[in-house]
């Protein structure tokens, strides 16, 4: 639909649209104009800050929805300004360890809470009045600043909502100040709320759910005062010890664990809208991970997904970035994912379980062989050489190992793997053989061969992992290259005859035989579009994971120009449009949810595609930067893979650029290149 000059694109929720000038569409097809000009965007980046503001305007009435999550709990908030300039806000809270029935993939508890603290104050023993949103600040918190009228006076109200570290609990604190003149009386009442939960329905039971205001307190505030208290929104299990929550300590923790996220890993270049996406990103791909019984899981979320691992988006997504992040909890959910799916190596090959769920307690494999031992194999041996940890690596070996043989038994005749479906899991065709499937075992191929190396495994199997390798790349492209829509790059299986988004897979794989036409392909009209790649050509659904990895794929490629160009226009919507402030998973299914994994393949786009790290063994790794035209510098600084601490410095130079590599305060290696060029990096 068309109103005032502008393009809307809805999803399944009425109230949460992606919004996008058309003055910009023209853009899409030739990126010469800065990536952002034309596009509206409600919110903006806080200057010196990793943080975003939205500054509320007369009439400006929008819904949106955001997830954030701690050990024991997620919450999905759903919240915005009405015409009224009031804030509406509900809760979807979602307990991962309180497990339902049926104990299934989706058993996680569930409630949405509509409480509305603020009318529950009285003011000069009335209710406050009018309320005026002025700003809404995003920074791995929500924070929410609003005016009121109340009789004979007048206040401001902070909302600070999060989701506590490592307690099930969902809290917000809440500070009042008397902006008048005169002194106010305010009444913050005790309120507590509890539902039992039915016993039938809870696998342990009844659980309890509490929903409470702390406050019990009256008052004369003082003009310029201010008095705070604290709701919080929790659960457990009968018998459970009552939590004892104080609002203020819960957002200093919350506070502390962001920041520690945003000390390493730190992005730096010209372009402040990509470099806090990228901060927003970490914060989302870090914050999912649940501390379950059967160890740390990281989960998707999307009040979906929780308290269970699957092949492609922890194996595959999002545990080869974890060590780059430094963040032990990530690390160590990495191999806690890696040690369940070794569970289940068997000695007859049968597959690998796409997804183990429950906490660990059962599994999920309702659509066949997705390819999934080749997500497995391409993310552990990566996952191994980025974290640099020689007993972690022995552990994983075995796991890379098997898969590898599984894939070598599915070789069919043209010698590329077959596989029932793809991760997409039937919703698109994927033939018996699809070129995601054999892309990646054609880089696990290559890990595991350097991996090996670092383990002193036989000099024979290494070997044969490396011609394994050389042949399938030929083989994949006899097999799915071809014409396709007026376009020679891949056909995805056998009689596929409309581009699809994954022909990006090969590029970002080191597969670059056909990059020009693949390239042209992913940017054409038939698959970009606003929202990024459509999934296959003439349809309308689109998965952000694809556009993800097609980024990565293009600057891998070389193109750094047109990649740069669609990465910038990307981050701004995403970040500063009408839904964000992350990466997304689907349209139109899952209303936009913010999975956590696409976060993560948000974050390689940059550590493998802008700066092209690639490891190679415990302490190395190539580096391949694309420096933009546009850019003077790019950094990486507190990179904590491969056992270090070190920062990446990229500098324009005379006929190319000058590349550092820093660590513990010590020049590794200081050396220009031109573009395209790689640089070996072996660290002390």
């Amino acid at each position: 639909m068309i109103r005032n000059n502008t393009t809307y694109f809805k999803n399944e929720n009425p109230d949460s649209m992606i919004r996008i000038s058309r003055f910009f569409l023209p853009f899409l097809c030739c990126l010469t104009a800065p990536a952002l000009a034309g596009t509206q965007t409600r919110w903006e980046v806080v200057p010196d800050s990793t943080a975003i503001v939205w500054n509320v305007r007369e009439g400006d009435s929008h819904r949106d929805h955001i997830e954030m999550s701690g050990l024991r709990i997620s919450a999905v908030l759903r919240y915005g300004v009405g015409a009224d300039g009031s804030f509406r806000f509900e809760r979807s809270i979602v307990w991962p360890m309180l497990r339902t029935i049926p104990n299934n993939t989706h058993g996680s508890l569930m409630r949405r809470f509509v409480w509305d603290v603020p009318r529950m104050l009285s003011v000069n023993e009335n209710c406050l009045q009018q309320e005026k949103v002025r700003r809404i600040v995003l920074d791995g918190t929500m924070t929410v600043e609003s005016d009121w009228t109340a009789v004979k006076g007048s206040l401001s109200l902070t909302r600070v909502l999060f989701p506590s570290v490592d307690e099930a609990a969902f809290c917000e604190k809440y500070i009042l100040k008397n902006t008048g003149e005169k002194p106010l009386y305010v009444e913050i009442p005790r309120a507590r709320s509890v539902i039992r939960t039915a016993p039938a329905k809870g696998v342990e039971g009844s659980y309890e759910l509490v929903a409470e205001i702390c406050g019990d307190t009256a008052l004369m505030l003082a003009p310029r005062a201010e008095v705070a208290f604290g709701a919080f929104f929790s659960g457990r299990r009968s018998g459970d010890e009552a939590l004892a929550l104080n609002a203020d300590a819960e957002c200093a923790k919350r506070r502390a664990l962001v920041a520690e996220w945003q000390r390493n890993l730190v992005l730096d270049t010209p372009d402040p809208v990509i470099d806090a996406m990228f901060a927003f990103a970490k914060i989302r791909a870090a914050e999912s991970i649940y501390d379950t019984k059967g160890g740390l899981m990281h989960g998707p979320g999307g009040e979906r997904f929780y308290a269970a691992i699957w092949a492609n988006d922890q194996a595959e997504y999002i545990n080869p970035f974890f060590p780059f992040l430094g963040y032990d909890r990530g690390n160590r959910s990495a191999l806690c994912s890696f040690g369940y799916f070794a569970r289940y190596m068997n000695p007859d090959y049968r597959p690998i379980p796409s997804s183990i769920i429950a906490e660990g307690t059962d599994i999920w494999n309702g659509a066949g062989d997705r390819g999934d031992a080749a997500m497995i194999a391409y993310g552990a041996a990566r996952y191994a050489l980025a974290r640099g940890d020689a007993a972690e690596a022995a552990e994983v070996w075995p796991l890379v190992e098997w898969c590898l043989e599984y894939c070598r038994r599915r070789l069919t005749g043209d010698g590329v793997v077959a596989s029932d479906s793809d991760e997409l899991e039937g919703r698109f065709p994927a033939g018996d053989a699809n070129l995601c499937t054999s892309s990646l075992y054609y880089d696990a191929l290559l890990s595991a061969a350097m991996l090996g190396r670092e383990l002193h495994k036989p000099a024979r199997q290494l070997a044969a992992y490396e011609r394994q390798a050389a042949a399938l790349r030929k083989n994949i492209d006899r097999h799915f290259g071809g014409m396709v829509e007026g376009f020679d790059t891949y056909r995805y299986y056998t009689g596929n005859d409309r581009l699809r988004a994954w022909i990006c897979i090969p590029l970002t794989v080191g597969i670059d035989e056909r990059k020009e036409a693949t390239v042209e392909a992913l940017f054409s009209p038939k698959l970009w579009t606003e929202n990024g790649l459509l999934t296959r050509s003439g349809d309308k659904t689109f998965w952000d994971r694809s556009t993800l990895y097609a980024l990565r794929g293009v600057y891998a490629s070389g193109e750094t120009e047109k990649a740069t160009g669609y990465l910038s226009y990307y981050s701004g919507v995403r970040l500063l449009g009408d839904h964000v402030p992350y990466a997304i998973e689907a349209w139109p299914e899952g209303s936009q949810r913010h999975l956590s994994a696409e976060s993560g393949l948000y974050c390689r786009i940059l550590t493998e595609g802008v700066f092209g790290i690639r490891p190679t063994g415990f302490r190395s790794f190539t580096l391949t930067p694309r420096l933009p035209a546009a850019w003077d510098r790019m950094n990486l600084r507190n990179v904590r893979a491969f056992g270090s601490a070190f920062d990446i410095e990229v500098r324009r130079a005379a006929k190319g650029m000058e590349v550092a590599v820093t660590q513990d305060g010590r020049e590794v290696v200081r050396k220009r290149l031109r573009a395209g060029q790689s640089l070996g990096v072996t660290l002390k």
